[in-house]
């Protein structure tokens, strides 16, 4: 593939692509007249593209080593992006795929040698290449480094223990004065509290505090003693989180806020599972002041569910982009905890390409999934599940269509979706009757069973994804 002669296909090209913006920028830069000074020999492609400053963007792709399975070529580029590759590198690898569909040499970017600036940028990125594959030297990966690292643990995991000992005291002194005349703190006593939390490296604890001063807030007592509960479990899981088990210890740690990098998931030996992941859904929400992309897959041969967590600076969309429906020959890792839902997305085989439709289970089988999830992870807000041969049925309760539209009445109650073969029935999560999915999975259904994707929980089913009962074509909710 990286013989002078061979070209890539475009379809080859977009694939590299992180997301769809990105597809759709990079498609435009794939004309010759934004560049300058391309060409292509066998271990790069590289070129001149205009930018909005004066300089132009100096575009580098190094081919060398993308032959291999699941590999992927360079990419250097003085443009300011965070995107790998960038929508430069792209257009340029476009532009050397279309030139012509002759060989290497031909039209646009023709054959031959990288001028210097090109030469000092491919020299640098094998270097950087060089050192990865040679592992952490002494100076980075020895005794004292390690050292380290342990001290730093431990100062954090003494942080958080003090703020979770904080916490139980401030619980005490709540329970004291009666949860009835909570609110009368007021939420700035509540977010002083998640402040200091965060000065304590624990922002999973902030968050439980500031779900407790919204209960507070509600008038519901009933809603405040859970979340307190949940709090209190937290603290003392926290304070005595040497003494459990892997598994649990790392959930633990992971509801605190202890980060896990990506890279250390995938890492490690024997973690990564190659399967075809068939994409569920895929959803975008914010988390503060980022936007976090949320995507489910099943892995067609292990039956196995994951999640894909991706976040973006305020403006940016994550770089995954998986819609659902597609299915994707890739490696995921499980990251620790118990039970292992959330991975990290490993090596790409191939290209994302049309899937099928999930096999899926009755709303009982799901109920009790989700029963085992929350012994495993007390926290849990709710479970992913596939609802096989389930017909939505609309209820009475105060259901918009989207257009501002008074809705459809049905029998008693909120929207349920009720096993076609008869018996159980789950009921809607109210949160959906804010959107227009509803609707648009009552029109896909039609009144007949059909395959649905969603989270079961405590509010109820939130469905995200049907599957057409006719096509097979998945339609996002």
């Amino acid at each position: 593939m990286t013989q002078q002669g061979v070209r890539w296909t475009v379809e080859q090209v977009l694939a590299l692509a992180p997301d769809a913006p990105s597809r759709k920028a990079g498609g435009r830069l794939g004309t010759p007249a934004p560049w300058s000074g391309t060409g292509a020999g066998e271990q790069a492609v590289w070129g001149l593209c205009e930018g909005s400053g004066g300089a132009p963007y100096r575009t580098v792709v190094a081919l060398r080593g993308a032959e291999r399975p699941g590999a992927a070529p360079g990419f250097h580029c003085t443009c300011p992006s965070r995107k790998v590759p960038c929508k430069h590198a792209l257009g340029l690898l476009l532009l050397w795929a279309s030139d012509g569909g002759g060989p290497a040499g031909a039209g646009s970017v023709p054959a031959g040698k990288p001028p210097d600036w090109a030469r000092r940028r491919l020299a640098e990125g094998e270097r950087r290449a060089e050192h990865r594959r040679a592992g952490p030297g002494p100076a980075a990966g020895g005794p004292k480094d390690a050292e380290a690292a342990r001290r730093r643990a431990g100062q954090r995991a003494e942080r958080m223990a003090a703020g979770a000992s904080e916490l139980e005291r401030r619980l005490l002194d709540l329970l004291r004065g009666g949860l009835a005349g909570a609110d009368r703190a007021g939420y700035g006593a509540w977010e002083e509290t998640a402040a200091r939390m965060v000065d304590a490296q624990a922002p999973g604890l902030a968050a439980r505090v500031r779900e407790v001063a919204a209960a507070a807030g509600s008038g519901r007592p009933g809603r405040l003693l859970e979340e307190c509960a949940l709090l209190h479990l937290l603290n003392r899981a926290l304070l005595g989180v040497s003494a459990l088990p892997g598994p649990p210890a790392a959930t633990v740690r992971a509801r605190a806020g202890v980060p896990v990098r990506a890279a250390e998931v995938l890492a490690a030996e024997g973690a990564a599972v190659r399967d075809d992941w068939l994409v569920l859904a895929q959803r975008d929400g914010t988390d503060g002041s980022l936007t976090t992309r949320r995507t489910w897959l099943r892995g067609a041969r292990t039956g196995r569910t994951a999640l894909l967590l991706g976040f973006a600076s305020p403006g940016r969309a994550p770089e995954v982009d998986l819609p659902a429906g597609c299915s994707l020959d890739a490696e995921l890792a499980p990251y620790p905890g118990s039970p292992p839902l959330r991975a990290a997305l490993g090596t790409r085989f191939a290209p994302p390409r049309p899937g099928g439709r999930p096999p899926g289970s009755d709303t009982g089988a799901a109920l009790a999934a989700y029963g085992r999830a929350l012994c495993e992870d007390p926290w849990l807000e709710a479970w992913p599940a596939v609802l096989a041969g389930v017909v939505p049925v609309p209820g009475d309760g105060p259901v918009r269509d989207g257009a501002g539209g008074r809705g459809v009445h049905g029998p008693g109650g909120g929207w349920q979706l009720a096993d076609a073969a008869g018996g159980a029935a789950l009921p809607v999560d109210p949160r959906a009757a804010e959107r227009p999915g509803l609707w648009r999975l009552l029109a896909v259904s039609g009144g007949d069973p059909v395959t649905v994707f969603g989270e079961c929980g405590h509010r109820g089913f939130l469905p995200y994804t049907v599957w057409s009962p006719e096509t097979g074509e998945a339609t996002a909710l």
